[in-house]
């Protein structure tokens, strides 16, 4: 019998949706069925996808978020819910890295970074599982999903790039206490840690001489395509993954090991 991860019916709402991974999974989210809330600060580029899901026969909505305006983030997810309906799926995906070594951080560098890869996530999670949890009291066996996209530098200490690996470790440790917390109510909570991956921000990296010794370096030498983790984004947010929550899946080819 066949398995099926059909989003139809389900909302999903994804940060950071304006290019790379992000703009990704809203595409692999669109193709399952669900109606894909786009959210970002370039709300531009979020217009040029939504045409293209629609395009291709999906629903989307385009969301002005700044993560790191916490203030805002609560009015911009009720916003999303008028627009889409109750948030089913959150992928919780903005980031941003700088590339220095640590005695050479600054404060600005720290909370550039902090603000968005950890306090930006903790609180658009914070809003959207509040509203989750309010749900779930009210309609008993309604279900939820969280995915928080951390990395395999949260898992594995890598030089040039400490205070964007500490922050991921941060969201990998934020994935499970919510896992603990939500999950009484329905809510899976799962963090995937994605390794190098192909995105038009870096592409040209991979063809430079510290690009291609970096790859030298990687298990089976290569870079993985934003498509290597349509699978695992399904699963996660589909309701074939009830019986995962608190997860932390390195999507990496192995480097971490």
């Amino acid at each position: 019998m066949a398995t099926s991860f059909d989003l139809t019916g389900k909302t999903a709402l994804v940060t950071g949706a304006s290019s790379g991974l992000g703009a990704r999974f809203a595409t692999v989210l669109a193709e399952n069925g669900a109606h894909v809330v786009l959210a970002s600060r370039r709300v531009e580029r979020l217009k040029e996808l939504r045409a293209a899901i629609e395009a291709a026969g999906g629903a989307a909505s385009v969301l002005a978020l700044d993560v790191t305006d916490t203030g805002a983030i609560d009015a911009a997810i009720a916003a999303a819910e008028e627009q889409a309906g109750p948030i089913d799926i959150l992928v919780n995906n903005s980031g941003v890295s700088t590339t220095q070594r640590l005695l050479d951080v600054t404060a600005a560098d720290f909370d550039f970074v902090m603000d968005t890869n950890l306090k930006g996530a903790f609180f658009v999670a914070q809003a959207v599982g509040r509203r989750m949890v309010e749900r779930a009291k009210s309609q008993p066996g309604r279900e939820a999903r969280i995915i928080n996209v951390a990395s395999m530098a949260g898992l594995k200490a890598l030089a040039q790039i400490g205070i964007y690996a500490m922050s991921k470790a941060a969201v990998v440790h934020m994935t499970r206490a919510m896992a603990l917390e939500w999950g009484r109510y329905g809510i899976n909570v799962n963090a995937i840690c994605p390794g190098y991956i192909r995105t038009e921000l870096n592409d040209a990296h991979w063809e430079t001489e510290g690009g291609r010794r970096l790859v030298a370096m990687l298990p089976r030498r290569r870079v993985g395509d934003p498509e290597d983790l349509d699978g695992l984004l399904v699963l996660l947010a589909s309701g074939r993954s009830g019986f995962i929550n608190g997860a932390v899946i390195a999507a990496d080819d192995g480097f971490a090991i």
